[in-house]
């Protein structure tokens, strides 16, 4: 019923307050060496699986990490409703390899800019809107789309182990490729939580040093690169193409977008959980600032003709782990990844790596992804309805992945479309949540102003619904007890805020398996009502008047949950 929360004394600084500068160095200088492989390893892999020459290659690393510097501190240091206001590292998202690539292929650096630019536009329409999308845009529909990644990308794999100089013995490409896949996995399987994030750069490095003994790690591209500087001549140009493959892809990577912006909620719920002392509700317009300021690093990325970057969960960990939350971190992370844009022969060294090599990095990065999308499944909680919507969704996108459903392929745009198994998969996902949707049970709604005069209104409401449904007489009288403490608690907390006039309630109710729900939705404001239950539960002497609708709501309710959105307060009560 209140937030989850953590032990007050593991946190040493809370977002809003300053430690010692070396220690806040010290910190980003850490999460910046952890996650620097991953920003630049990422665009090596996309470039390379697409065939671009080493100029772009070059480009793309450089902008990777010049965005990911940018929209890291913006993610820090809020500007107006953009950024969570948190430690959140922005690092390039693996979610993108696959449609990258081939957008790459079949239209070069103006069809990525295009349909990056446009994805964009969608994350900034789900960071405003997303409180009306938390029905559809599901935690099932996104796991299983992250799920389908993996299908998508195991092509990719194939082409990078063939990239090697001609005359390459195979053994030196199978060695390198082993050598990285095996370090990479014995650090993830046994070693501690702080191994396991340097298994993926450490299983590189010792790929690397395997395949320069077979002569396929390019010593000369760092041994010519400029010790400061920016790459010269890389940037492909602006252009935008719209023509029949953006409107193919375009599908697969607003799915992938949103993907995306389910990652960054987690981490933002995350990191609000561990950076404050006494525990507090989610707050979702922060969650709307981190999903907008990804929008930013989306369209900063189409701009530059690079792979996009999204929020990264070790800032979470890290935070849990130091107890240093301040914000001044995040700034100097940032700051890191800026310099290291100047540093060219720094960046040599991750654009020299084999093809081989990347492509046992990225059999790790397909399984690490398609876990991660399971477990977004599972701690949504699993029922035979969402077990069937995963199980069909994943198989319809392995068949037209895999061409199994129609072994001739399909022509035009529809083929182009359903052929990406991630958006065939992402599709009958979403339609079958859609259709899940419009067939729940009758639910009714009330529209009024929130005050004492609604409450008669909604009485109404639940007569009306318990003689249909014949409901006994102790649950309706509990409908009604909760309905007027959670309307209770809404008007005091109006009372305790400036506003210009009576906010405006709609509520819904619905029954369930289990009981029922109802939803209080208003517009937004400040106070948090599961802060305030938390705050009555850490009190229980003494009950002053305006607690006494709190406790009673507590005492009747299974669940209360607040959602405060930018411009919506949604109160979600629960009776069983």
């Amino acid at each position: 019923m209140s937030a989850p929360g953590h032990k007050a004394a593991d946190v040493r600084y809370e977002p809003n307050e300053h430690p010692p500068h070396g220690l806040a160095l010290g910190l980003a200088l850490q999460l910046m060496m952890l996650e620097l492989g991953e920003i630049i390893l990422i665009p090596v892999v996309v470039i390379r699986a697409a065939g671009m020459g080493d100029s772009y290659l070059a480009w793309a690393a450089f902008a990777a990490l010049l965005i990911s510097g940018l929209t890291t501190m913006l993610q820090a240091r809020r500007l107006g409703g953009i950024g969570a206001g948190y430690i959140l590292l922005m690092v390039t998202s693996g979610a993108f390899i696959a449609v990258c690539v081939t957008a790459l292929t079949e239209g070069g650096p103006a069809l990525l800019m295009t349909l990056l630019i446009v994805s964009s536009l969608f994350q900034f329409l789900l960071a405003a809107r997303l409180s009306l999308l938390r029905r559809i845009i599901t935690p099932t529909v996104a796991g299983t789309v992250m799920m389908l990644i993996a299908v998508t990308i195991m092509p990719v794999v194939a082409e990078l182990l063939e990239e090697v100089p001609e005359g390459t013995s195979e053994m030196g490409i199978y060695l390198s490729a082993g050598a990285t896949l095996l370090l990479t996995l014995v650090m993830i399987l046994r070693g501690s939580s702080g191994v396991r994030r340097w298994a993926p750069i450490a299983g590189v490095a010792f790929g690397c040093v395997v395949a320069s003994g077979f002569g396929l790690y390019e010593v000369e591209r760092i041994a010519e690169a400029a010790w400061f500087g920016i790459p010269q001549g890389g940037y492909p140009g602006f252009s935008l193409d719209f023509g029949p493959a953006f409107w193919a892809l375009l599908p697969a990577f607003v799915f992938v977008t949103l993907v995306g912006a389910i990652e960054t909620v987690g981490d933002v719920v995350g990191i609000q959980r561990v950076s404050w002392r006494k525990p507090r509700a989610t707050d979702f317009r922060s969650v709307q600032g981190a999903v907008a300021a990804d929008g930013v690093g989306n369209l900063l990325s189409g701009l530059a003709g690079t792979v996009p970057n999204t929020t990264c969960a070790s800032g979470v960990a890290t935070v849990e782990v130091t107890g240093v939350a301040s914000r001044r971190v995040g700034i100097y992370i940032g700051a890191f990844f800026l310099l290291l844009t100047l540093l060219p022969k720094a960046l040599a060294l991750f654009l020299a790596i084999p093809g081989p090599v990347a492509a046992a990095y990225l059999l790790v990065m397909i399984a690490i992804l398609f876990s991660l999308g399971l477990r977004i499944v599972v701690q949504d909680g699993m029922d035979f309805r969402k077990a069937a919507i995963v199980g069909i969704a994943f198989w319809v996108g392995t068949g037209f992945q895999h061409e199994l459903f129609f072994p001739g392929g399909l022509e035009g745009w529809v083929g182009e479309l359903l052929g990406n198994g991630m958006a065939s998969g992402g599709l009958a996902a979403l339609a079958m949540t859609l259709f899940l949707e419009l067939t729940a049970p009758r639910k009714e709604r009330i529209e009024t102003e929130l005050g004492v005069d609604a409450l008669p209104k909604i009485n109404a409401v639940i007569d009306k619904m318990a003689g249909a449904r014949r409901w006994d007489e102790q649950l309706v009288h509990r409908l009604r007890l909760v309905a007027e403490e959670a309307l209770s608690a809404l008007i005091a907390q109006e009372r305790d805020e400036t506003s210009d006039g009576p906010r405006r309630l709609r509520l819904l109710i619905r029954p369930e398996q289990e009981g029922v729900l109802m939803e209080f939705v208003v517009a937004g404001s400040e106070g948090n009502i599961e802060d305030r239950l938390a705050l009555i539960e850490d009190h229980s002497g003494d009950v002053v008047e305006h607690e006494i609708a709190l406790r009673i709501l507590r005492h009747f309710a299974s669940s209360v949950r607040h959602q405060q959105y930018q411009d919506t307060d949604i109160v979600t009560v629960r009776i069983s």
